[in-house]
């Protein structure tokens, strides 16, 4: 594991871009962490390092929102409202298996779906260290994930 300190936006969203030319596809990344703690965020820095231009949306209301113009697609999901299990109903497996990079918020709600191989990142606010502070922990699953945190984070 490997904790960092930010404390702004733009640095949430740079760590995101920085792990982007490392990822491929059927890639798992698992955003967790309060309302507000900056997942969105580093998802939209992530969606910029793939080249995606498009505005990038907390999927909160949609589930899942697919980008397909980047080097390779993105699919942003927020499974919230996912607390019964329902996961297998959205299709995950397809999407796990297909042709771009997963980005799971609040990957709790499908714990049984998941591959064993994924990277977890927590994202944890302090507001009495500041508005914009936060600690993100990069928890890489799988040989793959452990190069990829240790190629685009720790350098």
């Amino acid at each position: 594991m490997i904790s960092l300190k930010v404390n702004s936006a733009e640095q949430t969203m740079q760590y995101g871009k920085s792990l982007a030319p490392f990822l491929k596809p059927k890639d798992i990344i698992l955003l967790d962490g309060d309302l507000g703690a900056g997942k969105t965020t580093f998802t939209k820095g992530l969606a910029k390092g793939l080249g995606i231009k498009r505005n990038i949306k907390s999927p909160t209301f949609t589930i899942i929102r697919e980008y397909q113009d980047g080097r390779i697609p993105l699919y942003h999901m927020d499974v919230y409202r996912l607390d019964d299990g329902s996961g297998d109903e959205l299709g995950l497996d397809e999407y796990f298996n297909g042709d771009g990079v997963n980005v799971i918020e609040w990957s709790q709600f499908v714990e049984d779906e998941l591959p064993s191989d994924y990277l977890k990142i927590v994202f944890h606010r302090d507001d009495e260290q500041g508005d914009s502070y936060r600690k993100i922990d990069f928890i890489p699953h799988g040989e793959h994930f452990e190069k990829l945190v240790k190629e685009s984070i720790e350098n």
